[in-house]
């Protein structure tokens, strides 16, 4: 399973990158440190999964998230944040969102979200 990690935070990406290295079956493609970055690696390694942050430079999660499900790409999204309002979750859900999870309450429910994805493979 190819997973691309997207967060403006170098120490999140790290923390993800720990969380997943149990599963032997998931490869990291790619990391971005904003949102343009993100977009790019999504369309050049279409990836399995991709955690993704709301709040990133150059462009946010959400927008992201629209461009990713406008070009129909088969990439589930786990958006991974601290804004974890119920505002949030459901416009990210409405456009297009697989799984919402707060950073702080429901960061161990990632490994989940990666058993999951393999289980339906």
């Amino acid at each position: 399973m190819k997973l691309v990690i997207a967060d403006d935070s170098s120490l999140m990406r790290d923390r993800i990158r720990n969380q997943v290295s149990v599963f032997q079956e998931v490869i990291i493609v790619g990391e971005a440190g904003n949102g343009i970055i993100a977009l790019e690696m999504i369309r050049e390694f279409e990836p399995d999964l991709v955690f993704l942050d709301l709040h990133m430079p150059e462009m946010g999660g959400m927008e992201v998230l629209r461009k990713v499900k406008a070009a129909r790409l088969k990439t589930k999204i786990c958006i991974l944040t601290n804004y974890s309002y119920p505002e949030y979750r459901t416009r990210c859900m409405k456009l297009g969102a697989d799984y919402f999870l707060c950073k702080s309450d429901d960061f161990e429910k990632t490994n989940t979200v990666i058993s999951n994805i393999l289980n339906e493979g």
